[in-house]
């Protein structure tokens, strides 16, 4: 039988040991948007995360952009690369908060592509045809791409057959397949898809670029502690050019810079006019 004056010393060492176990388990949960790349391909990435966390970092691509923003609403993700909007709906129901973004995300662009064999070559040329957004809560997929056609004169929701992705990649395999004459995709995720040889640029053109916007950004969920905000702040703000060529390639970034939930209030302002928000 243990003495009076051992047992809170076995206690406290039961406590301290308990506590090990929990965090040798504690894995951080990060979601990323549909890319094109594979869990594969984004390996480098993860083994740098987890080596930065110094525990294990799991990347998931959740079914679609709200099933990111539930999950960090109930704390199946941790952090999360998202779209401004996501992030607006995101900071409004569940109070996430920005971290950092990449330096292309303050002059960000969504591209109208459409299939090499369809005669559309401006924004007007679009009535009455067939045309793909990506995801409903996608910002250069949706909110900007539904905001330049209101302001060419044209209603998305009478002036053509307009159906939704789901995903950007989904977008442009639609247009190169000839399933529907044009849509609007991300940037940056078209010019990687070209790179990477995904798309054949006999199938498909870009006819129109929209103005500049803020969009992504990456957030931590309301109920993660400041020391590992912290840690995926650093990890993603380290990260040089010349240096980590790999991971930035993968993030389709040059580097990142802090990011403010101010930097929102436009698009905010957008988002409401549109009722999209």
């Amino acid at each position: 039988m243990l003495s009076s004056r051992r047992a809170p010393a076995v206690a406290l060492l039961a406590f301290v040991f308990a506590q090990s176990l929990i965090a040798a388990d504690r894995r951080i949960t990060v979601a990323l948007p549909p890319d094109g790349l594979s869990q594969k391909e984004r390996a480098p990435f993860q083994q740098y995360l987890t080596e930065q966390f110094g525990t294990e970092v799991k990347l998931i691509t959740p079914e679609s952009f709200k099933a990111t923003m539930d999950g960090l609403a109930t704390g199946s993700i941790d952090f999360a690369y998202v779209g401004g909007l996501i992030y607006l709906k995101a900071r409004a129901q569940a109070g996430v908060v920005p971290l950092v973004q990449r330096t292309s995300d303050l002059q960000f662009h969504s591209v109208f592509i459409a299939g090499s064999d369809k005669a559309i070559h401006s924004l007007r040329d679009l009535r009455g045809k067939k045309f793909a957004f990506g995801d409903v809560d996608s910002t250069s997929g949706h909110l900007i791409p539904y905001l330049e056609m209101k302001d060419a004169g044209l209603n998305p929701d009478r002036d053509m057959a307009v159906r939704f992705s789901g995903a950007h990649p989904l977008t442009v395999k639609l247009v190169e397949a000839g399933i529907v004459a044009a849509g609007a995709v991300d940037e940056s995720i078209f010019k990687s898809l070209v790179s990477m040889g995904q798309i054949d640029p006999a199938k498909v053109h870009i006819f129109y670029t929209s103005k500049p916007f803020v969009d992504k950004v990456w957030v931590a969920r309301q109920g993660i502690g400041q020391a590992e905000r912290d840690k995926l702040a650093a990890a993603l703000l380290r990260l040089k050019k010349g240096e980590d060529d790999e991971v930035l390639r993968i993030l389709q970034a040059d580097r990142f810079v802090r990011a403010t939930d101010d930097e929102y209030e436009a698009l905010r302002h957008v988002a409401r006019e549109l009722k999209m928000f």
